[in-house]
């Protein structure tokens, strides 16, 4: 029997392979819990099914955790660990609590001083640093670049200077339809040197890892409107 504790279980980033994202450890973890946080109910319920078919889906209990939950009712989920029960965190892919709702459960537990346990599992943040060949001690994770061209174009060129003066590799995700519109962006913007890795369907498939320069890329494109991207620049 598991401990009692807050479990955060990654899961697959899209439909990759089991075998290849997920430990059978954290599968022998994910069979012992019966309540679960996730971001969404129907996307959990699918990834533990795949998890291990005898599981009982309708025996489980969910607590929704997203943009939409109110601060006031983010620590719902945790009453079954208060009671001695082991509950685990689900994000939609990769995970939890990295660019992730789950994070704000995660710090009550903390101010609790419940038991905490991170498992091991697939982060696309961390998968693209690995492959970029870019600065792996010094990085940040910007999230997504603003909506509107002028402000975006005016972060690029904030993130890019902190390539140059901090030797920092800045990392960004983007809406899967806007993200041949991002690289647009970063040719025009950046100095035609620096360097820009596009990460693709990471585990997934039709993985595609490529790391050229703004020169490079606007002579060479890719189609990306309809995968889930990272994108990274480092000088």
């Amino acid at each position: 029997m598991i401990e009692p504790a807050l479990y955060l279980l990654p899961t697959t980033i899209g439909e990759s392979d089991m075998d290849r994202a997920i430990p059978r450890a954290n599968r022998d973890v994910m069979v012992q819990i019966k309540h679960f946080i996730v971001e969404n109910v129907r996307t959990a319920r699918r990834f533990l099914k795949r998890v291990d078919k005898s599981i009982d889906i309708d025996a489980l209990t969910f607590t929704e955790l997203n943009k939409h939950t109110a601060p006031e009712d983010i620590a719902a989920g945790l009453v079954p660990l208060r009671a001695g029960e082991p509950v685990g965190v689900i994000s939609e892919a990769g995970c939890p609590a990295i660019a992730d709702p789950g994070a704000d459960v995660v710090a009550i537990a903390q101010q609790a001083g419940l038991r905490v346990i991170p498992l091991v599992g697939p982060s696309s943040i961390v998968l693209s640093l690995m492959a970029s060949g870019f600065n792996g001690q010094s990085f940040a994770f910007n999230g997504y670049l603003p909506v509107e061209r002028d402000e975006r174009a005016k972060a690029i060129r904030r993130f890019e200077r902190k390539v140059y003066d901090e030797d920092q590799t800045q990392i960004f995700i983007e809406t899967p339809y806007r993200n041949n519109r991002i690289v647009d962006d970063f040719i025009a913007v950046c100095r035609p040197t620096t360097r820009l890795c596009v990460a693709a369907d990471i585990t997934g498939a039709d993985e595609y890892i490529k790391t050229k320069t703004m020169r490079q890329w606007k002579s060479g494109r890719t189609e990306l409107s309809k995968v889930p991207c990272i994108f990274l620049i480092y000088k």
